[in-house]
């Protein structure tokens, strides 16, 4: 399957143009060091990572684009010793091609090579086709998107600024200067984890609107967001709702501790965020989000995080509340705080961190997640970490 996306990509490039008009590249190199402490591991896990990214462009013809966007990530330390199958859990999982590989593994040390956006562009006139590894963005939302079916994000996860990718054929058809449809499929070697959707994106009332409709693992889904603002500040929010699943085959080890599986749920699904933020004039900067699902849990939640996600849902959890602010101390430097907090269970994460632009294209940054909360709770099993991150860009 690999060889096949290979082959097709280069096939469409060559034949359609046969001289080379543009090229443009980019990328960074990062050093990133981190200490932190899991309450189920006895150590303190000290690690370092290494990591480079490269951006490939090239403007075959007026009409055509393709890209190549790679990275590489060496890990070295504690975690890569004393967590099992920790190469497994740094690995993309994508259903339709791998374009990934473990270069080395050892005792201390993994490197990691993939790339994470591999595709052609094509636009006439009104209409654009894009084939391949891609980001298809169709949330509003700045932390939780139940209606980006194809890529969500994790705003956890601090060091991927280019979110995750998808292997997929998209069609999009622009009616008018800030409308379009778009029409999205995403192949898959396993026909349940195939998705088809489309959106269609208009403009009224001064708020940007997509409504939604379409298949996700084989279950029919609709959906709406929007974006826009209210006394100069922005508001944003989106509401997805699923079929329901099909009934699991047994869930006794839940009923023993007086839960039920996430897909015992009999009623179509509904996933609810909604978003506000405003920047003061002296840059002092406050966001805050709200995720709501209606077959959430409210106890235990830990113990259905993977159920979740199979489902296509951005948490087990019934309530999840984001609150951030920022502020501009300097030009160069710029300190933020955010949390999340489970109502219900009770459990948070608050994250401090530090951004400081040392030169021109050289960035240190400094974050700290501290984990809170009981056993089996969303974010009572994690305990504190440390990192601090130095990034060239070229």
């Amino acid at each position: 399957m690999r060889k096949q996306l290979i082959i097709l990509l280069f096939f469409i490039v060559h034949t359609a143009s046969a001289q080379l008009s543009s090229f443009d590249y980019n990328g960074y190199a990062k050093y990133l060091f981190s200490t932190s402490k899991i309450p189920r591991i006895d150590d303190r896990l000290n690690d370092n990572l290494i990591h480079l990214r490269l951006n490939t462009k090239w403007y075959a013809t007026e009409n055509l684009t393709a890209a190549l966007e790679i990275r590489f990530r060496a890990f070295y330390g504690e975690s890569v010793e004393k967590i099992p199958s920790y190469s497994e859990l740094i690995q993309t999982q994508h259903e339709f091609a791998e374009l990934d590989a473990v270069i080395w593994e050892s005792e201390t040390s993994i490197g990691y090579l993939e790339a994470d956006r591999f595709y052609v562009d094509y636009h006439k006139d009104n209409f654009q086709i894009t084939l391949g590894r891609q980001r298809v963005a169709w949330g509003t939302c700045w932390v939780w998107n139940p209606t980006d079916l194809f890529n969500p994000q994790n705003v956890l996860n601090f060091d991927y600024e280019e979110l995750p990718a998808t292997d997929a054929v998209r069609l999009q058809y622009y009616t008018g200067p800030v409308t379009k449809i778009d029409l999205t499929y995403q192949p898959a070697i396993d026909p349940d984890n195939q998705i088809l959707a489309g959106l269609w994106s208009f403009n009224q009332w001064n708020y940007d609107i997509n409504l939604i409709a379409g298949m996700r693992f084989k279950r029919w889904l609709s959906g709406l967001s929007w974006t826009g603002d209210i006394l100069d500040a922005g508001f944003r929010g989106e509401v997805l709702v699923t079929q329901a699943p099909d009934k699991p085959d047994t869930n006794s080890l839940y009923q023993q501790i007086g839960e039920s599986l996430l897909s015992s749920w009999d009623k179509p699904i509904v996933s609810v965020a909604l978003s506000a933020d405003y920047t003061f004039p002296n840059t002092f900067y406050i966001h805050t989000e709200i995720l709501y699902n209606n077959n959430g849990k409210t106890s235990n939640t830990l113990l259905f995080q993977e159920e979740a996600l199979s489902l296509g849902m951005l948490s087990a959890a019934r309530w999840s509340l984001y609150q951030e602010f920022s502020y501009d101390v300097t030009p160069l430097l710029r300190g933020t705080i955010y949390g999340i907090f489970n109502p219900d269970d009770k459990s948070f994460v608050i994250v401090p961190s530090i951004n400081y632009s040392v030169v021109t294209n050289l960035d240190l940054y400094l974050i700290s997640l501290f984990f809170e909360g009981d056993t089996l709770t969303q974010y009572g099993e994690y305990g504190t970490a440390f990192y601090a991150r130095i990034k060239f860009s070229f």
